[in-house]
Parts: C-alpha cells; sequence; structure tokens
C-alpha cells in the first residue's frame, strides 16, 4: 500500500468515524429521549427498546444481526466488514453518550434528530458503509425479484410506523414519519443520491492497467482513441482515453486504484443525470468475477 493509497484509507474511515459520530447524536440527544422513531433497523431497535426497556445499544446489535447475515449474501465483503465495524461502533458510541434536553419542541427535535442521522449514514455509505441494515434487505430484493431499494425501504418503513401508531401513538408516528423524511432528504444532500452515477474520462500512459483496475473493480470501460498536444510536447498519437461509469460509493475506491496505477494520470469526473441500459447497479454487489465485468464492458461498448 503506498502513501496516496494510505492517506485514502485514513480519509475513508475518519469519515465514516464522524458518520457515527452524528448519527449517534441524532439518536442520543433527540430521539431516544422523547421515543422518536427512524426508518430502517434503528427505528426498530427503538421501538423494541421503549417496549422492552432494554439498552438501545443492545437491541440494536441484536436487530443488525439478521441484516448483516442478509449482507454476506449480497454485498461485497469489504463493504460487509466494515458495515460491521460501523454497526458495533454506533452501538458502542450510543452506549457511551450522555446529553442534556436540547429541546422539547417535538417538530425541532424532529428535524434536528433526521438531520444529525441523515449527515452520518450519508457520510457512511458515500465511503463504503452501511449503517442501517433496511439497505442491504432493499438490495438483496432487488436482486431476487427487480423491486428497486426505493420501493422496498419506503414499503418497510411504513409497515414500521403503521406499527408504531397501534403500540405507541399516531403523534409519534407521525412525528417518526416526519424524521425519517428528515433523514432521507439529508442522506441524498451529503451522498448526492444513493443509487445515482458519475462519469469519468482518464488519460494515462498507464491505460492499459488502469482499464484491468476498473474491471477488478466491476464496471466496464469504453475505450477510444486519440490525440493529444500540450506546450512544448506537441502532439501525440495513439493515446487511449477511458470512459467509464460508476457508482458513486466506489468513487474512493476507483481513484485509489488509478493513483497506485498512475498519480499523474488526469481524470475528468463528471455528473450524470441518468443511466439506461447496460449498466450494472452493482455497488453492494459482490458477484463481481471476470465474466461479469466483461459483460458490463461489452454493454457499454
Amino acid at each position: 500500500m503506498n502513501k496516496t493509497s494510505i492517506k485514502g484509507f485514513i480519509k475513508e474511515y475518519t469519515q465514516i468515524i464522524i458518520g457515527i459520530i452524528l448519527a449517534s447524536i441524532g439518536l442520543k440527544a433527540f430521539l431516544l429521549p422523547n421515543g422518536f422513531l427512524d426508518g430502517g433497523a434503528t427505528g426498530i431497535a427503538i421501538l423494541l427498546s421503549n417496549e422492552l426497556h432494554i439498552d438501545i445499544s443492545i437491541i440494536l446489535l441484536l436487530v443488525s444481526i439478521p441484516f448483516i447475515l442478509l449482507g454476506a449474501f449480497t454485498i461485497s465483503r469489504g463493504i460487509l466488514i466494515k458495515s460491521i465495524l460501523s454497526i458495533i461502533l454506533l452501538s458502542i458510541s450510543i452506549n457511551l453518550e450522555t446529553f442534556p434536553i436540547i429541546t422539547e419542541d417535538k417538530l425541532l427535535i424532529a428535524i434536528f434528530g433526521g438531520l444529525f442521522l441523515g449527515a452520518g449514514i450519508g457520510l457512511a455509505i458515500r465511503n463504503g458503509s452501511v449503517l442501517d441494515g433496511s439497505e442491504i434487505l432493499g438490495v438483496f430484493i432487488f436482486d431476487k425479484f427487480g423491486i428497486s431499494i426505493g420501493k422496498t425501504i419506503l414499503l418497510f418503513n411504513l409497515i414500521l410506523f403503521g406499527i408504531t401508531a397501534i403500540i405507541i401513538s399516531t403523534e409519534i408516528a407521525l412525528y417518526s414519519i416526519l424524521t425519517y423524511i428528515v433523514t432521507a432528504k439529508v442522506i441524498d444532500l451529503v451522498i448526492e443520491g444513493f443509487e445515482d452515477f458519475v462519469g469519468f474520462t482518464i488519460i494515462s500512459k498507464e491505460s492499459h492497467a488502469i482499464e484491468e483496475g476498473l474491471l477488478e473493480i466491476g464496471v466496464g470501460a469504453t475505450v477510444y482513441k486519440g490525440e493529444s498536444g500540450y506546450g512544448s510536447s506537441g502532439k501525440q498519437n495513439g493515446m487511449r482515453i477511458i470512459h467509464t461509469v460508476i457508482n458513486r460509493i466506489d468513487i474512493r475506491k476507483t481513484y485509489r486504484m488509478i493513483d497506485k496505477i498512475d498519480e499523474t494520470a488526469f481524470i475528468i469526473e463528471f455528473d450524470i443525470n441518468n443511466v439506461r441500459g447496460g449498466v450494472l447497479r452493482h455497488y453492494f454487489n459482490k458477484k463481481k468475477d471476470t465474466n461479469l465485468a466483461q459483460s458490463i464492458q461489452s454493454n457499454q461498448n
């Protein structure tokens, strides 16, 4: 691992830890003292903790186990390990943190609780980790039945908030829905879309090695033949220009791979509003063998 890779590794895990701290503040300072729920596995943990009077940190670990087991068959090993560590650290952080009552205004509690929680989850996702198992469930359902991740998570949370309305109160359920909406919107702002893609144009003398690296990550590459010219260097022929489309969750991994091969590579990153056909949304898919990667490349070309 070179110096650039180590720097990227430290930066990635630092942001995950910051995300865990922000999420635990949202839970411990706002939601838990007031009995508010969020969506997903965290919401289940809060509901069970309130009803069973068991520490939320213990319940969160227990609730996360089925999702983690599901993740062993759904997501890549790297993301699974990060997610397990993140969930454990989140449980420890919740158990250790104590806060005075900041506000008793329910609207402020819902908004700021969702803001901190969403920022924390968003930072974790952006750096290749998961703090809530409902995303893993969504990916699993998508792989098996083709139902979108968003629809699965929405249905999951509708059931959860319906149970909350019956067991606790309709008012708490409504405020919890507001918290969930704020959380979801903040996550979108932090990671700029959970299922969004970005484009990369890469120019490098080591283009063959970079192309192989992209295939190992699990994305395809379209290669153009071009020419370039710069200052006294003059015109250069026979240059290979790589164009690829990746999910945002793989951005850091892609940059680390390119830096490891060629730190002087010229890279243009640009937003993509929509992608249709030929792109596998693989960000949690552990089936990244060579044949699959070649299939993606064939579809993109």
